[in-house]
């Protein structure tokens, strides 16, 4: 999911040096809804590549492949540009009949990605994956990269109110923040007693804590966390449409190094959001009223609940919340 919001800036920056561009955007269907915030996406073409190393040899991995192509190549394009340059997304490229663009050996995220590019760029891997897309978008496209200040360009007209009873109104929601407590890794998950320490050091100054999740297991640990106070509140699973609607009325975040911290970003919500083993200069949030704080030995239980709510008060009471 990061990945995706990591590309919005380049289109957005497209947008202004090409008026009227459109794009077509090839994404895995649990992500489907993140492309189409931005308003000059016009379609998008859903897969569900995640589990495609799960079944390679499988026939309906085939079906699928071929039902890909069969929808690229009935369309005309302009530019193909591969954005994410690993391995997954150079076999769809590999499905389509045009010149595409990609990086060159050096700079692909995953190598032997740029085997499957017509049009190859070096860009360092030194920069922000930002940096790197809005890059390859100008090279492939033909105008000098843009490298000022990150515009996602994303409209809120998709978002989606989440229906949840009383809870959730407009008043209660003025002093709500969300905690975005799960992550795809056990080494970027904070302890559940952690999460429960933070909670106590909001109530203490009115806050109430909110936290999503997207799905069954991710909904257990948000009641585990939530069973320690009645001030907190679990989610059942939601949309990306939903769950970026309840972000933006909080009144800031705490992530865990996962896609929702760069939805928070995008926003512009006060958060901060804990590292352990990613770099945060390559991969990490960007947009305003945004903290990093960093493990000091990349292991979550060496950054403390009261570094992290200091931390986030003072984002709030610096004008973000």
């Amino acid at each position: 999911m990061g990945d995706l919001m990591h590309a919005l800036p380049a289109l957005t920056d497209a947008a202004k040096q090409i008026p009227n561009i459109e794009f077509d955007w090839v994404v895995d269907e649990n992500f489907s809804e993140v492309p189409l915030w931005h308003p000059n996406v016009k379609s998008v073409i859903k897969t569900n590549h995640r589990t495609w190393k799960k079944n390679i040899f499988s026939f309906k991995l085939v079906k699928q492949l071929i039902g890909i192509k069969k929808i690229l190549n009935n369309k005309h394009y302009d530019v193909v540009i591969d954005m994410q340059n690993n391995l997954k997304s150079a076999a769809v490229s590999f499905l389509i009949n045009k010149p595409v663009h990609g990086m060159d050996r050096t700079s692909v995220r995953e190598y032997p990605a740029h085997l499957t590019y017509d049009f190859k760029y070096k860009i360092s891997k030194e920069n922000h994956a930002i940096v790197r897309q809005r890059e390859l978008m100008a090279m492939s496209l033909g105008y000098k990269a843009n490298q000022e200040k990150v515009d996602y360009g994303t409209t809120m007209e998709r978002f989606e109110s989440f229906k949840a009873g009383p809870i959730f109104s407009t008043t209660q929601w003025k002093k709500s923040l969300v905690l975005v407590h799960n992550a795809s890794k056990p080494s970027k998950m904070w302890p559940i007693n952690f999460w429960q320490d933070l909670i106590e050091y909001m109530n203490k100054e009115g806050y109430r804590a909110v936290l999503p999740s997207g799905s069954k297991e991710e909904y257990l640990r948000a009641k585990e966390i939530a069973s320690s106070n009645k001030e907190s509140f679990a989610i059942e699973p939601m949309s990306l449409n939903e769950t970026a609607y309840i972000i933006n009325i909080s009144e800031g975040c705490v992530c865990s190094d996962t896609g929702l911290a760069h939805l928070a970003a995008l926003l512009n919500k006060p958060s901060v959001t804990m590292y352990s083993v990613t770099d945060k200069n390559l991969i990490g949030t960007v947009g305003q009223n945004q903290s990093h704080i960093v493990s000091t030995d990349s292991k979550m239980e060496s950054i403390s609940p009261k570094k992290v709510w200091e931390e986030l008060k003072l984002l709030m009471s610096s004008g973000g919340g």
